[in-house]
């Protein structure tokens, strides 16, 4: 089995952050495929760049010369999963949706810990979306912005931490979300700083995608995901 799994950013040490814990928690016979879109920011954090990024992974994605079983979109909050499953006829897989469909079989309600206070509305847009915003007891900013998790990462467990032990005292969260594909790793560290479960979405997609792959199953397309309809696009794809 081969598992694409994409980062949002254009930072390829995060890439290569995500590949690794993937590759931790995938089963034996898995082959975890880290890639990195070729243009975007280098740090997703706004509607923008989000934007931008979702166009950035399709094409990531699209002209990935080999085969493939299943595609994870490795970014907390952001836009472009819905264009995938149009593209595709394999599972794909959001990391957002995966930690807190994860969390709700550990707790009645979870939390999610974020980087950015502007990346919050973004997150609870797509929980709500995806139906998952009734169980999420709140989403809260760290302050740490998506590169400052790899250049300081013990500031970056700290604040994560303090929020978390925010959540679970205040907000009544019985699970913690890492809401940050750059997060990846730092869920050993939040459990001994809080007691309760926490959840990584890159770990969690894995997973999932593993199991839809073995059960045969993928992205219906009878209506919302059909492939999209033969047409003439206007210098598109971009030229290389």
């Amino acid at each position: 089995m081969r598992l694409l799994v994409v980062n949002v950013n254009t930072t390829e040490s995060m890439t290569a952050s995500i590949g690794a814990q993937a590759a931790a928690v995938a089963a034996p016979g898995t082959e975890i495929v880290p890639l990195t879109p070729a243009f975007g920011a280098e740090s997703v954090e706004g509607n923008y760049e989000s934007y931008l990024a979702a166009v950035a992974v399709m094409e990531a994605v699209r002209t990935y010369p080999g085969s493939f079983d299943a595609v994870i979109q490795a970014g907390y909050g952001e836009h472009g999963r819905e264009g995938l499953q149009e593209l595709l006829d394999v599972p794909v897989v959001d990391i957002t949706e995966a930690a807190a469909t994860t969390a709700m079989f550990l707790g009645h309600r979870y939390s999610v810990v974020t980087t950015l206070d502007r990346t919050v509305p973004l997150i609870e847009d797509r929980l709500k979306l995806a139906g998952l915003l009734d169980r999420c007891a709140s989403v809260r900013a760290s302050g740490m912005s998506v590169l400052e998790l790899e250049q300081d990462p013990q500031a970056a467990v700290e604040a994560i931490a303090r929020e978390a032990g925010r959540a679970v005292a205040d907000d009544r969260a019985e699970v913690i979300c890492l809401g940050c594909g750059g997060m990846a790793g730092l869920t050993e560290m939040v459990v001994e700083r809080t007691g309760v479960p926490v959840v990584d979405g890159v770990a969690s997609a894995v997973t999932i995608a593993e199991s839809l792959v073995r059960m045969g199953l993928s992205t219906s397309k009878i209506r919302t995901y059909a492939p999209p309809r033969p047409k003439a696009f206007r210098a598109w794809p971009p030229s290389p």
